[in-house]
C-alpha cells in the first residue's frame, strides 16, 4: 500500500465514500448528500492542507488530509475516510499512522484530531492508532468555535 497526494482526478471516488447524510456529516461536516465531487477538490486549494490517498496498486483505499499550522507548531489529521467496500479491515488505523508519520516528517511533534461525538467506529480507529483524548479543559476550549462538540485527540509521540 502506498499514500500518494491525492490529485482531482480521485474526486469523484473519495466524494461516493460517504454513503448517507449521517456519515457525509461525520467525514468532512457536509450538510447533505451526495458531497459534491467540487468540494473535495476545492479542499486542496487551502495553502497549509496536504491531502492524500492510500492506494494498493491502482485501488483507492482511503482518504486524508495533513493540516498544518506552522505558527501554533503543530498539525492535524482530517476528513479521514476509508472507501466503504474496504471498510473493518484495519484500513483506517494504516491511513491514520501513514498521515501521522507524514505530519512527523513535516517536524511536527504535536499532533492532533478531531472526530464527530457520535462516531463511535472513526474514534476506536484513532486510540487503536495512539491518539489519546485531550483534557475536558481543553476540548471545552477548542470546540468554543466549532458547530459541534467534537472530541479531540492528540498523539502521544514517546520522549
Amino acid at each position: 500500500m502506498d499514500l500518494l497526494p491525492f490529485t482531482p482526478g480521485h474526486a469523484a471516488a473519495v466524494a461516493g465514500w460517504a454513503t448517507s447524510p449521517t456519515e457525509a456529516l461525520h467525514w468532512c461536516g457536509h450538510r447533505g448528500h451526495p458531497v459534491p465531487p467540487e468540494t473535495v477538490t476545492d479542499w486542496r486549494t487551502d495553502p497549509d492542507s496536504r491531502a492524500y490517498v492510500l492506494t494498493d496498486g491502482p485501488d483507492l483505499l482511503g482518504y486524508g488530509e495533513v493540516w498544518h499550522d506552522a505558527e501554533e507548531h503543530e498539525a492535524e489529521l482530517a476528513r479521514i475516510v476509508v472507501a466503504p467496500g474496504t471498510r473493518g479491515r484495519g484500513l483506517g488505523r494504516v491511513l491514520t499512522l501513514r498521515l501521522l508519520a507524514e505530519a512527523l516528517a513535516a517536524g511536527f511533534t504535536d499532533v492532533f484530531l478531531r472526530v464527530h461525538p457520535d462516531n463511535a467506529v472513526a474514534l476506536r480507529c484513532y486510540e487503536g492508532a495512539g491518539f489519546v483524548r485531550v483534557d475536558a479543559e481543553t476540548a471545552q476550549e477548542w470546540n468554543a468555535a466549532q458547530p459541534v462538540a467534537y472530541i479531540w485527540l492528540r498523539h502521544e509521540t514517546p520522549a
